[in-house]
């Protein structure tokens, strides 16, 4: 049984949410558009608050849900809960419905430990919301709040003892090795801000790309002589 929800699991966290709301409500796919990662910091950025939103409660519940239902669903306990998390999480970086693509497993892993640690997540939170305002730099904020989440974790109440901690320590070297390209646009001084105007600029430039590529498509259809 707990083998089934862990299958499940994965299914779950590659549910590629981004992509799908970039397709049904911009016609856009986020894998040809501003970074190409189906994560929520990208749907921001090309899509808007409004879409990204739901992108990143949904991602977030994605991470959530396993490592707080499943266990008790399947009859299990920890490490089960943070099996049925890591599952997750993997699904989200690599779904198998977009070709295992798929975002840097923020948000999802925040789902998981807001079950396993919430303290932790909170206060991870704040970190993450501070850096971002005071830098603009969302990628910078995600590192560290990844490097900080294990001694996080580790003097707060939470669930699986030290054995969480090590197992977020691991986690949190997966996550930040996933953010190694965003890591070289800050040395080299190359990652973007990000800015409510620079959103909104991205945004329209976006939409406006995909307009002039319709309308080039439109173009040549006019030009084919009917048979």
């Amino acid at each position: 049984m707990a083998w089934t929800f862990l299958a499940l699991s994965y299914l779950i966290g590659a549910t590629p949410t981004s992509y799908w709301v970039g397709r049904a409500v911009h016609g856009l796919d986020l894998r040809e558009q501003g970074s190409g990662n189906l994560g929520a910091t990208n749907a921001l950025r090309v899509l808007g608050w409004k879409s990204a939103a739901p992108v990143v409660l949904v991602d977030i519940a994605k991470g959530w849900a396993p490592a707080a239902l499943f266990p008790v669903l399947a009859g299990v306990a920890f490490p089960w809960s943070f099996a049925f998390g890591l599952a997750a999480i993997i699904g989200h970086m690599f779904s198998v419905w977009v070709g295992f693509k798929g975002g840097k497993g923020m948000a999802t892993s925040a789902g998981v430990f807001l079950a396993l640690a919430p303290s932790a997540v909170g206060a991870g939170f704040l970190i993450w919301l501070s850096l971002t305002l005071a830098t603009g730099y969302v990628s910078l904020a995600s590192i560290v709040v990844a490097a900080a989440l294990p001694p996080l974790i580790a003097f707060t109440p939470h669930e699986g003892g030290m054995t969480l901690v090590w197992l977020s320590t691991a986690l949190a070297v997966f996550v930040i090795w996933k953010h190694r390209s965003n890591i070289g646009r800050l040395i080299r001084g190359e990652e973007n801000r990000f800015r409510r105007g620079a959103q909104t600029e991205q945004t329209e430039a976006g939409s406006s790309a995909n307009e002039a590529k319709e309308s080039a498509v439109a173009g040549s259809a006019e030009g084919v002589p009917n048979e």
